[in-house]
C-alpha cells in the first residue's frame, strides 16, 4: 500500500469515529431521560458508561486525526502516541465514574423503594442494543479496510455496551417484575466493577505503547521470516520493534558478505525493505548494514543479546 493509498483511507476512519460520536450523543440523551424516569441505579451506570463512550469517541476522533498527521520537524516519528496519552486521560475519568456508581449503588442497597416504569427502561435498553449493534457492524467494515487501531479499540469498547444494556434489562426485570429489589443496586455494582476492569486494560495498553513495548513474539517471528527470504542475507541481530498509535516501527542490523561493494550491499538492503513493505505495509523499517561477523563493541544491548539465533546469527 502506497502513502497515497493510505491517505485515502484516513477519511473513512474519521467517518467511523464521527458515527461513533453521533451514536453516543443519541444514546446519552435517551438514557439520561430513562435514568431520571426509572430511578434505576443500573440504568444510571449504563448512562455513565455511555457518557464515557461519548468522551472516548470524541478522543478517538481526535486521536485518529492527530495520529494520521504526517511526521514534522518536531515529531520525526509521527504523532501516534497521542492516542496513548488520550487513553490515559479516559482511564482517569472511567475510574472516577466507576467509584461514583459503586458508591451510589451501595447506598441504594439500604433503600426499599423499587425502580419505576421498568417497561420504559427495558425499551430504552433494547433500542440501545440495536443501535450499538449497527455501529459495531459499521466499525468492523472500516477496520477491515483501514486496519485502524483507534477504531478497533472503540469497537471493543462498544462491544461491552451490549452486555451492559443486557444487564440493565435483567436488573429491571428482577426488581419490578420478580420483586427482588436488591437486584438493581447489585447490577449497578457489577457495572462499576466492569468499568474499573476496562480502565485497567486501557491503561495497560496505553502504558505499553508509551514504554515502547516489543511486538508479540509471533509478529516478530513473522517479520523475521520475510526478511530472511532475501538471498545474500547472512544474518540479523539487534532486532527491535515498537508501536505508536496505528503505526509500527522495526529496526535491525543486517549482516552481508564483507567483500560486497557499497552499491551491491545497498541494493541488497533495498530488496529486503521492499519485501518487508509488501508484507507489512504499515511498518516503518530502519536497517543498519554490518559485514558478516561484525560485533558492535560499543553497544551493550547487542553484546547482551542472548535470544535465539536467526539462521546462525543473533537477532
Amino acid at each position: 500500500m502506497t502513502s497515497d493509498e493510505r491517505r485515502k483511507l484516513i477519511p473513512l476512519a474519521t467517518r467511523a469515529a464521527l458515527a461513533s460520536v453521533a451514536m453516543a450523543l443519541f444514546l446519552f440523551a435517551l438514557k439520561s431521560f430513562a435514568a431520571w424516569h426509572t430511578g434505576s441505579v443500573a440504568m444510571l451506570g449504563s448512562l455513565a458508561d455511555t457518557g464515557l463512550d461519548l468522551l472516548a469517541s470524541i478522543v478517538t476522533l481526535y486521536g485518529v486525526r492527530l495520529a494520521a498527521t504526517p511526521a514534522d520537524h518536531d515529531h520525526r516519528f509521527g504523532h501516534g502516541k497521542a492516542e496513548a496519552l488520550a487513553a490515559l486521560f479516559q482511564v482517569a475519568l472511567i475510574t472516577a465514574s466507576a467509584v461514583g456508581i459503586a458508591w451510589r449503588a451501595i447506598l441504594a442497597l439500604g433503600e426499599a423503594d423499587p425502580t419505576q416504569d421498568a417497561g420504559f427502561g427495558i425499551g430504552v435498553s433494547i433500542v440501545s442494543i440495536a443501535a450499538t449493534a449497527l455501529l459495531l457492524w459499521y466499525q468492523r467494515r472500516v477496520i477491515r479496510q483501514t486496519g485502524s487501531v483507534a477504531i478497533l479499540a472503540d469497537n471493543i469498547h462498544y462491544q461491552s455496551d451490549v452486555l451492559l444494556n443486557a444487564s440493565v434489562i435483567a436488573a429491571l426485570v428482577l426488581d419490578q417484575y420478580l420483586g427482588w429489589h436488591g437486584a438493581d443496586p447489585l447490577f449497578g455494582i457489577a457495572i462499576a466493577l466492569w468499568l474499573a476492569f476496562g480502565a485497567f486494560k486501557a491503561s495497560s495498553n496505553a502504558i505499553d505503547q508509551l514504554m515502547d513495548k516489543e511486538w508479540p513474539d509471533a509478529q516478530r517471528a513473522a517479520f523475521l521470516d520475510v526478511a530472511a527470504r532475501q538471498p545474500g542475507l547472512r544474518g540479523i541481530h539487534d532486532f527491535r520493534t515498537r508501536r505508536s498509535g496505528s503505526h509500527d516501527f522495526a529496526q535491525f542490523h543486517m549482516e552481508v558478505e564483507p567483500s560486497l561493494t557499497v552499491s551491491a550491499a545497498h541494493e541488497l538492503v533495498e530488496a529486503v525493505e521492499c519485501n518487508l513493505k509488501r508484507a507489512f505495509p504499515k511498518v516503518e523499517v530502519l536497517i543498519h548494514l554490518d559485514p558478516e561477523g561484525h560485533v558492535d563493541t560499543d553497544n551493550p544491548l547487542v553484546e547482551a543479546d542472548v535470544t535465539p539465533h536467526w539462521f546462525g546469527k543473533r537477532f
